[in-house]
């Protein structure tokens, strides 16, 4: 069996993947479904959401969903929403780093043993290398035409599902009178061991927040936050986690929510003038999906209105939800970086270097993955 590294996966500077490399053929997929085209005309779901659920129940009821993620139950709380919206469906959300979800489905598909029918992931890039290998299904869930445009594949190859945002957080009691306004003040010495972050060169989302600070506030600025007796950890959950269970007082390289109330014991700052960064966690269905129907009723449920109103942090991808709680669209803050982020996530060989160049200011990664060793073929 021919197997492929990471970097050759990659190719120099990130060149595409070619069906070849994936397994496949332009005749059939690994999953042995037609391998479909990309570029023709795709129509709008018409269907309901209870339609579609007796379409999913008919194919046999059963979805795997891949999910990036920091550990196995971060997606949990979307599992109970949609069995309780289904409750006859079977669903299997298996939660890993995007990074090893991605070249786990390319082996997946160069060896014929496909196990998702949804995957929904951070790397960015991925997406537009599977469209190219033809091996996503071209779809437009209801609603689609409603997705921002930078939240949707014109194709309908993939569309977004959640706004998420990293930036830094603080402990509203540990700080006292002394607020880390902006991303400037966290190398203020006052704030010497008292800092938690995932680690930069482990998670690329946390690594392009990194990026924007680098280049905002200078080397300088990294030098100094080095010699901040930070404590890294792999996961994006874990500034979180530091902060909530009082570990330390600031966390840089987490998600979080402008809604907090006033009284909330942690805060999740982005101020204006200063960088965050956003991005749009893309989903597809695999074009040799086992179970193709209720991959589109997740799809559709994902970008329901009743969905995207509830989103955690009060961001939709849809145009037509307003925020929750005052705040603008997403698309509306330009310190958010929406459209950097895919950007850079595409150019695979700067973000070696950004990687590496980190990991020179603070130290290699250290520790096992947060959500396990899952191997080859975890759901299955």
């Amino acid at each position: 069996m021919t197997t492929f590294s990471r970097r050759w996966m990659l190719g120099a500077g990130g060149a595409v993947l070619g069906a070849a490399a994936l397994g496949t053929s332009t005749a059939a997929n690994a999953g042995g479904a037609p391998a479909s085209p990309v570029g023709g005309p795709v129509s709008e779901e018409t269907k309901s959401l209870d339609e579609l659920y007796a379409d999913a129940l008919s194919e046999g009821g059963e979805l795997v969903v891949y999910a990036g993620g920091d550990t196995p139950t971060q997606q949990d709380r979307t599992k109970q929403a949609f069995l309780a919206r289904f409750p006859d469906m079977k669903l299997t959300m298996v939660v890993d780093y995007s990074k090893f979800h991605d070249v786990r489905i390319d082996n997946q598909l160069a060896t014929g043993t496909l196990v998702p029918d949804v995957v929904q992931l951070q790397t960015l890039q991925d997406f537009t290398r599977w469209k190219k290998a033809r091996v996503l299904l071209p779809y437009k869930p209801a609603g689609f035409s409603a997705l921002h445009k930078a939240f949707r594949d014109p194709d309908g190859a993939w569309s977004a599902v959640a706004v998420i945002a990293f930036s830094y957080m603080y402990d509203v009691a540990a700080v006292g009178g002394t607020v880390p306004a902006t991303p400037l003040d966290l190398v203020d010495p006052r704030w010497k061991g008292m800092i938690a972050s995932s680690y930069p060169h482990d998670d690329d989302a946390v690594l392009y927040l990194y990026r924007l600070y680098a280049q905002k506030y200078g080397w300088e600025w990294v030098a100094k936050l080095a010699a901040q007796d930070v404590q890294f950890a792999r996961g994006s959950h874990s500034p979180g986690v530091a902060v909530n269970t009082k570990q330390k007082a600031i966390g840089i390289g987490g998600g979080g929510s402008l809604l907090s109330q006033p009284t909330a014991p942690t805060r999740w700052a982005a101020a204006d003038g200063h960088p965050f960064m956003a991005w749009g966690q893309r989903a597809a269905i695999l074009a040799g999906a086992a179970h193709p129907a209720a991959a589109k009723l997740y799809r559709n449920w994902q970008l329901s209105a009743a969905v995207q109103q509830n989103s955690f942090n009060g961001w939709s991808v849809r145009t037509d939800i307003t925020p929750a709680g005052g705040l603008k669209p997403i698309w509306q803050y330009p310190n958010a970086n929406l459209d950097g982020f895919p950007q850079f996530m595409a150019d695979r060989a700067e973000v070696e270097r950004w990687k590496q160049t980190f990991a020179l200011y603070f130290g290699e990664v250290q520790g096992p993955p947060t959500p396990g060793s899952l191997g080859l073929h975890p759901g299955r």
